[in-house]
């Protein structure tokens, strides 16, 4: 669809390939997740450039998301990363997609879809899906064999990797005590994974035999705390065009609600983006933007397709660029000052922007 709006998203493909080469260990193969439309950044795109870079395997949330990677043409190996809903595991099967499975449920499902291959996840202390309790895993693992599947990993996901060592290293101990058990009966998976991004970047001894690599690809640290452990490249940018400037007095109340005034006489520029787009309401009155390489101030509320800008005295014209994430300049908006703005996470500031923002890819 030809654009119009000058508010788009550019995808720097160069920073994926980069900061999965920084992330693979040369001792462990290393999965890209993609899920969430690659965290807002394009699925596709981002898991042709990971797979590029190294990446021999890709992670999603849902079948869904798996098909569409099939149907742009990529047949590396997929992991849908909790087991596949009743009623899809033909389609699911046919694609080559490979299935998480933890309940006995889930285990019929594909034994009479006719699956050959399965990634038993076991839950550790996460607690939102895997199997549980960890004791269970043999004999599930013995049932999972006597159907006729093949063992292909054994898994878990930390819940506090980024901030506790001991509840990560506790879960990992957990995971390496059913492997061991698995293999005093002669069972040994080919891949053993439990690293999400900060494991990756903390606890070497997790990166087993694949890491899953998710945020940290896109050049975001899983948490502000290692930001600046590894030097990520961001890959999103998030950028816009001022299209009105207006020059209002001091005691002028802006947007909607008037909850914010000027304290001086300011110019004032519209920018065409706002909550629809993805871009945050708590970010009102918060957050900056940048134009003309200076930081200048969302003033009043975020409305659904535009936000107003206090420029100050500083001279601003119609068709000047607005950067509301990324760099202009030698001044940077970062994912991490967005959420903190918002009072939310990195994750849902990039996987939050809408599909009516258009994504421009570089380094394609």
């Amino acid at each position: 669809m030809r654009r119009f709006r000058p508010t788009v998203v550019q995808i720097d493909l160069d920073a994926v390939r980069r900061n999965v080469g920084l992330l693979k260990p040369a001792d462990a193969e290393l999965m890209a997740v993609v899920k969430g439309d690659g965290y807002g950044h394009g699925e596709v795109p981002v898991a042709r450039a990971a797979l590029q870079a190294g990446a021999t395997w890709l992670g999603v949330a849902l079948v869904e998301e798996g098909l569409r990677l099939r149907a742009a043409g990529i047949d590396a190996p997929v992991l849908v990363l909790s087991e596949f809903p009743p009623g899809s595991e033909g389609e699911a099967l046919a694609a080559g997609l490979t299935p998480s499975l933890y309940t006995d449920e889930g285990l019929a499902g594909l034994v009479a879809a006719g699956a050959t291959r399965v990634h038993v996840k076991v839950d550790t202390g996460m607690h939102r899906v895997g199997l549980y309790p960890p004791e269970a895993a043999v004999g599930f693992v013995r049932r999972v064999l006597a159907a006729g599947l093949e063992l292909e990993g054994l898994w878990t996901h930390f819940a506090k990797s980024e901030e506790d060592e001991g509840t990560t290293l506790g879960q990992l101990k957990l995971l390496r005590e059913i492997a061991d058990a698995l293999a005093a009966e002669g069972i040994r998976p080919r891949l053993l994974h439990a690293a999400n991004s900060a494991a990756v970047m903390l606890h070497a001894e997790a990166h087993l035999d694949l890491v899953r690599a998710g945020i940290a690809i896109y050049g975001i640290a899983p948490d502000p705390v290692l930001a600046g452990m590894l030097d990520l490249q961001p890959a999103m940018a998030w950028r816009s065009a001022v299209t009105m400037v207006k020059r209002l007095p001091a005691g002028e109340g802006i947007s909607y609600g008037h909850r914010h005034r000027l304290e001086r006489d300011a110019n004032v520029a519209t920018v065409p983006v706002g909550y629809a787009d993805g871009y945050p309401r708590a970010l009102s009155s918060k957050a900056d933007v940048l134009i003309g390489g200076r930081r200048r101030r969302v003033s009043g509320a975020v409305t659904m397709d535009q936000i107003l800008v206090d420029c100050g005295d500083d001279e601003v014209a119609p068709g000047d660029e607005v950067v509301l994430l990324g760099r202009q300049g030698d001044q940077a908006i970062t994912a991490d000052e967005l959420a903190a703005h918002a009072g939310t996470i990195t994750y849902e500031i990039v996987t939050s922007v809408g599909p009516r923002v258009p994504r421009e890819y570089l380094g394609g």
